[in-house]
């Protein structure tokens, strides 16, 4: 199944406190329809050491994963997130368009 939004696509961010922000999707997490972008969704954890992996304490920022209906796909020629849609081409391949101007996303 294609899915509308792919690891390396940039996106702008609908909904939330990075409302408005634009970055590259990272990781695409299926089951849970979620995707992670880079330097959205930033959180604070508390990281414990461990000694035996090398790894020091302390409080670290990390990405969280933000749904994907709260992403849209950055549109550069209006410059405007846009949505997704789905066409197939006469020799017989499914790519993805924009539905604002039919441009085609995949090559």
């Amino acid at each position: 199944m294609a899915s509308k939004i792919r690891k390396g696509d940039e996106v702008v961010v609908l909904i939330g406190k990075d409302r408005g922000k634009r970055g590259v999707v990272t990781k695409i997490l299926t089951e849970q329809d979620r995707v992670v972008v880079e330097n959205i969704n930033i959180v604070k954890k508390h990281q414990r050491p461990n000694p035996n992996l090398g790894v020091a304490g302390g409080i670290i920022d990390i990405e969280m994963s933000i749904h994907v209906s709260n992403v849209a796909i950055y549109n550069p020629a209006t410059g405007k997130p846009d949505r997704v849609g789905f066409k197939t081409l006469q020799d017989g391949r499914k790519v993805r368009i924009l539905k604002s101007n039919n441009e085609v996303l995949d090559t």
